[in-house]
């Protein structure tokens, strides 16, 4: 699951459906949300079932990749909450988040921590398991660029890895619970309508060009073909 949904308006919520309302996700982010979620779960489903799923196992972490190549794609060139420099703040605003004194649309300074990390440790696992080898019927797209003793090594690396996956996961859960029942703070709905309750006069966040789109789509599928390992084969 992704951390996306950390995102939050420091301000009270309300259940008011007239209150003002600002587009905080846009569709790609949204897309990227639920894809990542669904990815990750079948990635892990999967790794734990074995066997003939590894083909599918495989394949699901190549999807996560260009899920990923396009989320840090759209950190750059995306809309205004989606980008990096927008919501990445120093030790001083997460301090200031912590004591209440921040406002804001989209992630909060806490939150920006959690989508980096997961991001890091995704882009992490599914690099190693390019390399994988379980020794049995699968091998990853690239592990004619190693040695098997160090495709074994990578494989345990990936295994073992997977652990800090489920603890974010958990963590990522546990947020969701505490802003749903204890702050009564909808985190959940944004990321399936786009739209946020905000402060009145807030402005709408800038949304982002087609040709930012197309970029972003184009170097995804790029880093898909990358890591499918076919150009090996030229």
């Amino acid at each position: 699951m992704s951390a996306e949904t950390l995102a939050i308006v420091n301000a009270p919520a309300t259940q008011d459906p007239n209150a003002h309302k600002v587009h905080v996700w846009d569709l790609p982010i949204r897309i990227f949300h639920w894809g990542l979620v669904g990815a990750v779960a079948t990635a892990l489903i999967t790794g734990k079932l074995g066997g003939n799923w590894m083909e599918l196992h495989g394949k699901t972490g190549l999807l996560i990749i260009g899920l990923l190549t396009f989320r840090l794609c759209w950190g750059v060139l995306g809309s205004q909450t989606a980008r990096f420099s927008q919501f990445v703040k120093g030790p001083a605003s997460i301090r200031a988040y912590l004591r209440g004194q921040w406002q804001g649309l989209g992630h909060n300074p806490l939150g920006a921590v959690s989508v980096l990390a997961l991001l890091g440790l995704l882009l992490i696992q599914t690099g190693l398991g390019l390399f994988g080898n379980d020794e049995i019927s699968f091998t990853g797209p690239l592990i004619s660029l190693v040695n098997d003793d160090f495709a074994l090594t990578l494989t345990g690396l990936h295994r073992r890895l997977a652990f800090a996956i489920y603890g974010l996961l958990g963590l990522h859960i546990a947020a969701i619970v505490f802003y749903v029942w204890v702050r009564r703070h909808n985190i959940v709905k944004p990321m399936l309508t786009g739209q946020q309750a905000a402060p009145p006069g807030t402005k709408e966040p800038a949304q982002a060009s087609w040709a930012a789109l197309v970029i972003s789509l184009a170097l995804a599928g790029l880093a898909v073909w990358a890591g499918s390992g076919v150009w090996l084969s030229h």
